[in-house]
């Protein structure tokens, strides 16, 4: 079995007062990983505008 090209790792607290807040692991080849990171801010972003 092939290993995924990309692999998002969300941990979250149960006491979490912000919405989003936690931690983030994300691994893989570096394209996949800047190609998710340009991929959240501007989802970041698009939320921020609303």
């Amino acid at each position: 079995m092939a290993t995924p090209a990309l692999r998002v790792l969300r941990v979250t607290d149960s006491d979490q007062r912000v919405k989003g807040a936690g931690r983030m692991v994300i691994s893989g080849r570096m394209a996949d990983v800047c190609a998710e990171l340009d991929r959240l801010a501007a989802l970041e972003a698009a939320q921020a505008r609303i």
